[in-house]
Parts: C-alpha cells; structure tokens; sequence
C-alpha cells in the first residue's frame, strides 16, 4: 500500500484529500506545517507527498528543497490556491513532481498521485536490480591508501600490463580488478572469472584451457575454456595461490606465447588476454615453499596492488557504513537510517583496542 504525507495548514483541506485518497487504497499521514513535515520525512518512508504552498513556520517550497536534501527521489505535488505560472515554474525547477490548483480537479489530483507512486517505485525498483546485476561499486574510500588504489587503476588500466591484487579475504581484490577492466582499452569485451580455489585440481586445466570431446570419461563434447571465452577481453584468476604446479605451467606457456591447447587437443589455439591475478596468500612464501613458480610470479606479478584492511583504513569505517546502510534501506524500501556518531565512534575505537590487543 502506498503511503502519502498530505501537508497543509489547512485541516478542511487535509481532512478532504485524505478521505478522497484513503477510498482509493492509499495510506495517509498529515502535517499540520512544514516544520513537522520535515520532521516526519526523516524519520519515514514516503513515496508521494502532497504539499501547499502558503503555510506558516516554512512554506511549501522550503519543504520541498529541505526534502530533497533528504529523500531526492520522493516526489512532490504542489497544491496552492493562489498559483501563478511563475510558482509552479518555481517549484518545478526546485524538483517538484507536478503543480495542482485549488480546488483541485478529483481526476486529474487521482492521475498526478497514481504517476508520482509510481514513478516513486519505479526508482526503487531500477536502483535494486542495477545493484543486483552489477558487481562493479564504486571503490569507497578517502583514507591515503585507498586513494593510492584508485591512482594506480587510473594510471594502469588503460595498459594491457598483468595486474597481481594482493590481500586478506573480503577486502575488495575482485571490485579492484573489475574497475581496472571497466576502465581499459578492453571494456567492452568479456571479464571472465575463475576462482582458482574453487575448482578441483583435476578440472582446472579443462576449465582454463577447455577440451576435446572424449578426451576423458565425462567429455561429451567439445568445451571452451576460460583462455578463450576471454579473447580480446580480460581474465581474472582469482586464488591463483592455490593453483597446481601443473596448472601453473600450461598458464606460464599461454602468458610467454599467447597459445593455448585445449586438453586432448594437438592444436595451438592463439589468445589475446589481459591477466589480473589475486591472492590472499603470500606468494613469495608460497615459491620459497615450493608451491609457487617463481617465474610465474613474475609474470603475473608486472603491477602490484595491494589492498589493505579496514584496520589499516579506520578513517574509511563511516563512508562504507553509509552507503551500507543506504543500501540496505533501499532494498527494503524504508527511509534511510543515520548511524549516531556515538556508535560510529564506539566502532572505530573497538577496531583499534582489537587492532592493537
């Protein structure tokens, strides 16, 4: 049911708009002034409001820009019984959704509140599956370490150099490499993807390099490998810590010489792939120990990033608890919710006391 704040200071008129609109389903609140319309835009979830425009305190086009500070997507409707041209133009250059006379007309105050709701919903639902379809956020940040990142994406991306994404689980390696991929020469060709910790020892040359059909029990038919699948784009081998040796040879041969043989196969296959490499792992612990090949290493390894913590970056810990929190009330269609800075504070100081315990 679509909820709307009918603002006036008129009670007659408030009384009125929400019989009319309460028999056509909606749910209504009131505010008697701008100030308590305000103040409810705060703390509620709206998805049309219904404004006049000569009240007392602040007027109807203080709310609608103090609102838009707020809630920017929430449609307004003006309602004046003293319009000109020049106010509604006013008012919709300040964001208003439409501009209504008093009296108004019951069909065409009915048509401009169905538009608003929807229009309100329709903006819901856009930024959600933007959200849901898209793995690539912004990197969010203003710590020095955080801005060195997005230098480093800006200064390599437009290269075809082999880019290793160092750091710990959860900091953020895989958004690093698709905004260097978003960003290149190549970004209109495919990003492929393969979690290297993900695949069996056994199947990760097939899943790399593909194969022919019957080279082993279960090869039905032929099958491309991600080598291929990402020709002319970019391919990102994520974990490529936990790669075998025998796997990590066949990826040494394709990086020296762009060829590639599907397994079961005799025949060279050329590629033309941009490699961005992650791991959580330290890899040069990984050569001393022999699970590593260093010459591998240092073809992947042409651009290092490293991405630090957030108890390397508490400065950041407010900006990313944010948009959090924005999200998440997006997702569930409420008004956003604001962190106290006694609770943002509370937790930077308990990341530093376990940072240094």
């Amino acid at each position: 049911m679509a909820r709307i704040l009918i603002v006036d200071d008129e009670e007659s008129i408030r009384e009125t708009l929400r019989e009319i609109l309460e028999y056509e389903g909606y749910e209504i609140e009131e505010a008697s002034d701008g100030e308590k319309a305000i103040s409810l835009i705060k703390k509620f979830n709206y998805d049309a409001v219904l404004s006049d425009i000569k009240m007392p305190k602040l007027d109807g086009i203080e709310v609608l820009e103090q609102a838009k500070s707020i809630a920017p997507e929430l449609p307004f409707i003006m309602i004046s019984g003293h319009g000109t041209i020049e106010t509604a133009i006013e008012a919709t250059k300040k964001g208003a959704f439409d501009f209504i006379n008093k009296p108004p007309d019951l069909n065409k105050l009915l048509i401009t509140v169905r538009n608003a709701v929807d229009k309100s919903n329709l903006v819901i639902e856009t930024k959600v599956l933007k959200r849901q379809i898209t793995k690539t956020r912004a990197i969010l940040g203003d710590s020095p370490s955080i801005k060195k990142i997005k230098k480093t994406i800006e200064k390599v991306a437009p290269t075809d150099a082999r880019v290793l994404i160092t750091g710990e689980n959860g900091t953020g390696k895989e958004l690093v490499a698709r905004w260097i991929h978003e960003k290149s020469n190549r970004a209109d060709k495919p990003l492929i993807e393969v979690n290297c910790a993900a695949i069996p020892g056994e199947l990760i040359e097939s899943e790399l390099f593909g194969h022919e059909k019957g080279s082993f029990t279960s090869a039905i038919k032929q099958k491309l490998g991600k080598f291929e699948k990402a020709s002319g784009g970019t391919l990102f081998l994520d974990e490529i810590g936990d790669m075998s040796l025998a796997a990590q040879a066949k990826v040494l041969r394709a990086l020296q010489e762009n060829k590639i043989t599907r397994v079961g196969g005799e025949k060279d296959i050329e590629v033309d792939v941009r490699i961005i490499a992650a791991t959580n792992k330290d890899l040069m612990q990984e050569i001393e120990d022999g699970n590593f090949r260093e010459d591998l290493y240092h073809r992947i390894s042409v651009i290092v990033v490293h991405i630090p913590t957030l108890n390397e970056r508490i400065e950041d810990i407010p900006i990313l608890a944010d948009q959090f929190m924005e999200d998440i009330c997006q997702d569930n269609g409420i008004q956003k919710k604001q962190i106290t800075a006694g609770a943002m504070e509370g937790t930077q100081i308990y990341i530093l006391e376990r940072k240094y315990s």
